[in-house]
Parts: C-alpha cells; structure tokens; sequence
C-alpha cells in the first residue's frame, strides 16, 4: 500500500446543480454525499466555465479555458442532417504544447484511470490514461503505485428527466420547489421529482466507490473530489451562463489536511482542478495552464470566475459572463437572437414541452413569457446574494453604474487573455486546424539505438536489430507524444514516453504509438530484437 505520495479520486457528476442535503435541500437524499462533506469542504462557490458537458470537460482535463483552445462550441462530434453547412464533425487541434494533464501525472509515476465518460472535444490520446473505460479503476496498477482515477456516473443527466414508462416516483413532485423561471405544473414537478431520483441514484454510486476506498485501506491516503461538469438540465439553466447552468457542487476531502465539516467560501472555477491535482502530486503545473490551485495553504484567491456561451448543438451564439462572490454580469454579443434558439435536443425536455404548450395557449407567464419574447438585453446585472434567481436585471440602474463598470472591465480583461476563438467564426477556425478540411496525421515514431561507443544514430521506423541496451523514441510531429510497449498482450498497458528506454533482457520487441491532441494516431510501429 502506497503511504508515500498522494492518491486522488474523482467522483464527477452530469448536470449536477447542489441539491444535496449538505447544501441545505430538505428533499435530497444524498446521505453518501452528505457524508463526504461532513468529512471534507463543502467550496460553495464553485462554477463551470460552461454550461455544458464538452466545452466545460474539455477546460477540465486540459487546464485551458476552452475558447482559448478552440473547444467552446457544443460539440465539435456533432450532426445533423439539417444542418449540412456546420463544419462539423471536427476535432480540436489546441497548440502543441497543450496536452491532457494526466500526462504530467503519469510522467511522474501515476497509474491514470478514467471510467468512463471523455467529451474533451477530442478523442483521448492514448497516452493520456493507463485506462480509460468500463473497467478502469485503481485496483489495477502495480503494488505502491500512487493513483489518479476518475469515476463519471452518467445517471443523473438531463436525458434522465425523461418520462420513463410505469415508473414510479420516489420523489413526491408536490414536494420539489420549481424556480420561478419554470411553469408549476404537474408535469414540471414530476420532472424535477425525477431528478431527485436520479441524483439518490447518484448517491449510492458515490458510496459504493467511497466503500471500495475504504475496503482497500486507502481513504487516508486519498484525496477525494467530488464535483459536476455543469449546472442542472433545466430548461434557462443547463446551456446558459446563469446560475442553475454553471453553479455546481465541489466537495473535498483530503484526511489530515482539512478540517471535517469546513465550508470554503472562495470562488473556484473547474478550470482550476488539473493544476490543484498537479500540485497535489508534486508534478508542476506548466505555465500554459490556466487555472489556480485552490486547495494550496496560501492559495492565490479568485475574485471573479468566469463562463461563455457559443454555439449549442445545431444555433449559434455569443454569450460571455463573470461572476465575483456577490454579482453576476452577463454580456450578450448577439441581442437581437431569441432566447429561445432552435436546439432539437432541448425540446425533448418534458418542461420545455410545457413552456412551448403554455406559449401556445396563451398561458405563459413571468420570467418564462419574458424568456419566450423577442431579443435580450445586451448587457445584464444581478445581485445574486439577494436574487439568487437572476431574474431582475440592475444593469440599467444608475445605482449600479460602479459595480456595472468593475464588472464590465473584468470580463473585457479575461477575454483579451483567454478568448482567443471567440470572435473567429468556427468555419475559420477550423479550416486552420483541419488545412483543406482534412484532420492532419501523426508522424509514425521511430526508434534510434543508443551505442555508448559511437557518435552515430540512425533512426528506424521497423525491422529487426539485436536487442540494444537503450532506445530513444521520436516523432516529427510538434506537441506528438509517444505510447510504446515492451511486450505483447494486445492493446492495453501502454506506457508513456518521457526519456530514454532501457531495453530488459529478454524483450523481443518494442511497439510504438504517437498522437498529437485532435491529429489522427499515427501507424504502429514494431522492433523486433534478436
């Protein structure tokens, strides 16, 4: 058992808003996650940088924000036939300094395991985990191996509001409290109610990895976080840069280092966990990173966090907003565009099949007849301590210019650090990362023998040589890593290429992999030693 270096765990959530009872929801039963902040930090003030999965995972695993890396549209997978002239499908190309932050942690020894969901807007290289799918999990690294691993339940997605047939609610829908954005009907209860399902469903996924920690004797050792990828699938939440889109859950718990039963006020944005984990294991953040590490003794405190919105699905939009621990300010580059934009998926929701009912009949009233109307604002303000459902708008007020003003300069500095794609049209900014519409490839890596007794080198793409004492690996490909084995058991347990190889004896070949970040994976390549 590894007592030495720090294990982390991951416990990651889809669509999440904190309805938890330790965030004080009377209809949460969530008594494994009540737990963990009874034994952790609850971080209040934690956010997305987006209000859905791929552009706020792609911030994620990468340490970016993702309109500085071209991945703040939703999603880059994404068709529909209806759409013909979108550039999609398209993987991102980030620069080539720009890799998954789990490279750094296996560089330095981790076992990196991710089980199961991805979403980074590019496929996973694989040199960015030792494992990732259904069956990854830290009981499978070497004896004393430190871990990294994450876990993704998928249960409480939007989706997951869905009627189901002869199901029967667990959750009383009289008892959930709709927002005053949504229509309070039976319907929108039984939705809502469902979620709640779900998010106890959720709950008992927690406590079965958290029990799996403890059976392995490993929970004092381990770092836990526990957060979502992004606010509740509701309809003016899940897509949007308002609190129910970006607020999320973030639970942490590290024996010995923090205090059982703490609340941590600081404003944390999920841009900042891959540098935290670094820091966590002694592997440095690279300076390319963009996000705090917030678990630090005298961490480097936000005042603001921040979140877009671009497009979602098959419409376009441009939507930038900063958040300090009191006010929210929300910039709509595009006011002339409906709140309501054409997303197929979206209108599956049972509660927005209400609201368009509602809209038809009549009958829709307040916020959700103002979010059905023609245009936005181009700028809104709200105090979120005292209207924590953003729904009166101070921007227009002269008692607020101040706060106007600070909050407005906030935003338009972060954009000038880190909104590198969002004013480039995403047909453009494809065309430079796919030249000719063609997704680039990754060099195949060679293989260059080290003799201690000669000044000469030559590189080899394959074949057959006695078996050397060392090896290099390349690939011409800038930012390309390399994955390479020693042994053949089919295509799983690939190492990560940081230096040097020393060649066992007995090994009677090494394969190779390389892939940049977007590029498609290069050939294999094999040397046989004799």
């Amino acid at each position: 058992m590894n007592q030495g270096r720090l294990n982390i765990l991951w416990i990651s959530l889809e669509d999440t808003s904190p309805r938890f009872g330790c965030y004080g929801d009377p209809v949460a039963r969530t008594p494994n996650i009540d737990r963990l902040a009874r034994e952790g930090c609850r971080y209040p003030n934690t956010f997305a940088t987006a209000g859905v999965c791929a552009p706020s995972r792609c911030a994620v695993v990468t340490g970016m924000y993702a309109t500085s890396i071209g991945g703040h549209h939703m999603r880059t997978t994404h068709t529909n036939l209806d759409t013909p002239e979108l550039p999609t499908p398209y993987e991102i190309v980030p620069p080539p300094y720009v890799k998954v932050f789990t490279e750094y942690l296996r560089a330095q020894g981790y076992y990196c395991t991710n089980n199961v969901k991805t979403d980074y807007q590019f496929k996973p290289p694989i040199t960015a985990w030792d494992e990732c799918g259904p069956e990854g999990h830290w009981r499978n690294r070497s004896a004393d191996q430190p871990f990294f691993a994450v876990f993704n339940t998928t249960v409480t997605h939007e989706s997951k509001m869905w009627p189901k047939e002869d199901e029967e609610l667990k959750t009383k829908p009289a008892e959930v409290v709709l927002p005053p954005y949504l229509p309070d009907t039976l319907k929108a209860r039984e939705a809502v109610a469902r979620h709640y399902d779900n998010i106890a469903e959720a709950d008992a996924y927690v406590g079965a990895i958290l029990q799996q920690l403890e059976e392995d004797g490993l929970s004092d050792n381990t770092v836990v976080m526990l957060w979502s990828d992004h606010g509740e699938g509701l309809p003016r939440a899940k897509r949007w840069t308002y609190d129910a889109g970006i607020r999320v859950p973030l639970i942490v718990r590290w024996p010995g280092h923090i205090l059982p039963g703490t609340v941590d006020d600081q404003l944390v944005s999920l841009v900042d966990l891959a540098p935290t984990v670094l820091h966590l294991a002694d592997a440095r953040p690279p300076a390319h990173l963009q996000g705090r590490h917030f678990l630090s003794d005298n961490p480097n405190k936000r005042s603001y966090v921040f979140a877009t919105r671009d497009r979602y699905d098959e419409s376009y939009d441009m939507v930038r907003a900063v958040r300090d621990k009191r006010y929210k300010y929300i910039r709509n580059y595009e006011p002339n565009l409906s709140y309501q934009l054409w997303i197929p998926y979206l209108n599956q929701h049972p509660i927005q099949m209400e609201l368009w009912r509602l809209l038809e009949e009549g009958k829709l009233e307040g916020t959700a007849a103002r979010f059905f109307g023609s245009g936005r604002p181009v700028e809104e303000l709200y105090d979120c301590e005292l209207d924590p459902y953003e729904q009166a708008n101070l921007a227009h007020l002269p008692e607020y210019t101040e706060e106007l003003h600070r909050m407005r300069e906030a935003l338009e500095q972060w954009r000038a650090a880190y909104d590198r794609f969002g004013e480039v049209p995403e047909t453009e900014m494809v065309a430079q990362m796919w030249p000719n519409g063609l997704q680039p490839h990754t060099a195949k890596p060679r293989f260059i023998r080290i003799d201690a007794g000669s000044s000469a080198s030559h590189a080899l793409e394959e074949g057959t040589i006695p078996r050397p004492a060392l090896l290099q690996l390349h690939c011409s490909t800038q930012g390309a890593s390399i994955a390479y084995k020693l042994h053949d058991d089919g295509d799983t347990g690939w190492s990560l290429y940081t230096g040097p190889i020393r060649v066992p004896e007995g090994a009677t070949q090494i394969r190779a992999r390389a892939i940049r970040i977007g590029y498609i994976e290069s050939a294999e390549t094999t040397l046989q030693f004799v």
